[in-house]
């Protein structure tokens, strides 16, 4: 086992029993992430919805579905070169937005996620991720689309699919979001062709 792997499964490990918020009640399972430890770019939605708490995974609903034909579209997939992960790991009551205090207590997890897959990418899906990744007063209408480095990671944002889903007309910008992800993914030399 790599060492990637075994600090990957440590925290997850630590996650599985963390009870530090009035979530990890109501949870069936914990959502910590899924993909690729090696990937270069990892997207960061805001938490789990009924069918993620079902399976333990992140983003198998309808919006995960939406997404993942969004990465399939610049040449990413969460099996091969992406890695998904959530703001918070437990299902809030009703798909309900975390609050603030239930976001800074997973942080740390999110954190450990980043320090241990070193993506050169980081794309925050919608508001909750932006505000707690890109900053408190940041809005997705202002930020998305937007390119910012921090620490040797490239962070944008785009719609969550959830939303995409609520207001089809976004579409058209969460797709130029997408490009402009493939773009600097070819810019970092990550890839070698655009679409």
């Amino acid at each position: 086992m790599n060492t990637k792997l075994e600090r990957w499964n440590r925290v997850k490990e630590v996650c599985l029993r963390c009870s530090a918020c009035p979530l990890a009640a109501r949870r069936t399972n914990v959502v910590f992430g899924e993909g690729v430890l090696e990937a270069p770019v990892m997207f960061v939605g805001e938490g789990p919805g009924e069918q993620e708490d079902i399976q333990g995974r992140p983003f198998v609903g309808p919006a995960g579905q939406l997404l993942d034909r969004m990465l399939a579209a610049i040449g990413l997939d969460r099996k091969k070169n992406a890695i998904i992960c959530n703001i918070v790991k437990c299902r809030p009551p009703g798909n309900r937005v975390p609050t603030p205090e239930e976001g800074e207590k997973c942080l740390p997890f999110l954190r450990a996620q980043v320090d241990i897959v070193r993506p050169r990418i980081i794309v925050c899906l919608g508001s909750t991720a932006v505000r707690h990744i890109i900053g408190p007063e940041a809005r997705i209408t202002r930020v998305r689309g937007q390119w910012e480095e921090r620490k040797g990671f490239w962070i944008t944002a785009t719609y969550h699919p959830a939303a995409l889903l609520r207001d089809t007309s976004r579409k058209a910008e969460a797709w130029s979001d997408m490009k402009s992800i493939r773009a600097k993914l070819v810019e970092l030399g990550l890839v070698n062709h655009t679409l």
